[in-house]
């Protein structure tokens, strides 16, 4: 196998900007995904699936920021998926929040080991109650078993109660979430991460961070996120995330659910 190593004193020495605890090791697997022998058609698309990669890619996302390539269904096709809660409890998408009016951002963080994920999820942490306030039920979900989501919920902390894991990345293929090496590793979108006030915020999210929460399964770390806003079943925003670190601004995703007539 391949492997990145990146030996630092501190994982968070400026000099070096390294993001890496001190001994990790990351061991590639030895053969990615490959595309699939089939394309998958959303209800009302036809486009060929761009991405080819495994299981349920779709075609239904054609760029960031819009909802343009969804099926209008697609709201009725994710409540469909099972997740899991950071309990280990099955629980499927449409009953997370009212099918019928409730406004839920749902936030797809890449998997519960990544640096990046633990700083969205303290800064939905921090915006939770600014959502709660308005009537939008906030979301996260991400890669990995419920043991590891529940690591990440120990320790960064985070409430467990909208805190799910994907570990079969269903709702990721399903929405057309980007995934590759190179959207992992050298996408240009990924350089935000290193302005100052970013590598702070992940530097204060990262104290208690711990390589357990990383998913046993290591080609779920190719998955990219993204952020989305429903209300009741209708898809208002979408927006992928194009690489590591590429999060939506929250005081956008904020100010869109504001704009929503009630």
């Amino acid at each position: 196998m391949n492997s990145i190593s990146a030996r630092t004193q501190n994982p968070f020495r400026s000099a070096s900007l390294s993001i890496f605890p001190s001994s990790f090791t990351f061991n590639l697997p030895s053969k990615f995904p490959s595309a699939p022998n089939s394309t998958l058609h959303s209800a009302k698309l036809s486009n060929p699936n761009p991405h080819g990669r495994r299981n349920f890619r779709s075609s239904l996302v054609l760029k960031a920021s819009t909802t343009s390539g969804y099926a209008p269904e697609i709201g009725e096709i994710l409540g469909d998926v099972t997740i899991f809660t950071a309990a280990g409890e099955p629980v499927l998408f449409k009953d997370l929040w009212d099918q019928s009016e409730g406004m839920a951002v749902v936030a797809l963080l890449r998997h519960f080991g990544c640096f990046c994920c633990w700083e969205l999820a303290s800064t939905l942490k921090e915006s939770k109650a600014r959502f709660d306030s308005s009537g939008v039920k906030l979301i996260a979900v991400g890669i990995g078993t419920p043991n590891k989501a529940r690591v990440l919920a120990e320790r960064l902390p985070f409430p467990v109660d909208c805190l799910y894991a994907d570990p079969d990345r269903k709702a990721y293929d399903l929405l057309g979430l980007y995934y590759g090496f190179g959207r992992t590793f050298f996408n240009p979108a990924s350089v935000k991460v290193f302005s100052k006030s970013r590598f702070e915020a992940m530097r204060e999210a990262m104290k208690n961070y711990s390589l357990e929460a990383t998913p046993d399964d290591k080609s779920s770390v190719l998955q990219q996120g993204g952020m989305f806003v429903f209300k009741g079943k209708q898809l208002l925003y979408a927006r992928k995330d194009e690489g590591t670190g590429d999060h939506a601004p929250l005081d956008d995703i904020y100010n869109i659910c504001c704009r929503v007539p009630a």
